[in-house]
């Protein structure tokens, strides 16, 4: 299974927001929608950081208040690990895994094209199991 047919069933829409904008909009771009993570994104749509919920933690225990009017560049992780459409399922875990992040966005023709979460991850591995496993029970019954 491949990032390509995640971003099939699950869409291709990405909430985004430029590296100027403040703290305190991110925040509630996130809690409005729900979600871990924002890409940060400049005027052409190119990657130039990520920020998640234990971003904006981390920099709230170091500044307090104040850090809801600083700049998203000063609080995002810059250094994003991407995928592409071609990734396999297990490839994009063991990503996760090393980096200890949930949310790995996708790169196509040095654009932004998707975002793929741990939670898009287990879903799909808990279909292929049950897929599977009825593969098996009907094997069996067959044989």
């Amino acid at each position: 299974m491949t990032v390509k047919a995640i971003l099939a069933q699950k869409g291709y829409d990405v909430l985004t927001l430029g590296p100027n904008e403040k703290l305190a909009e991110a925040i509630r771009i996130l809690a409005e929608h729900r979600v871990g993570a924002l890409v940060v994104t400049n005027s052409e749509g190119k990657i130039v950081g990520i920020i998640s919920e234990r971003d904006i933690v981390r920099v709230t225990a170091k500044h307090g208040a104040a850090a809801l009017d600083m700049p998203v560049r000063d609080t995002m992780t810059p250094k994003v690990k991407i995928c592409n459409e071609n990734h396999t399922v297990n490839e994009i875990m063991e990503i996760m895994t090393a980096g200890r992040f949930r949310h790995l966005p996708v790169e196509k023709d040095g654009r932004l094209h998707g975002i793929i979460s741990i939670g898009d991850v287990v879903k799909r591995r808990i279909e292929d199991v049950e897929r599977e496993a009825e593969e098996i029970r009907a094997y069996i019954a067959t044989a």
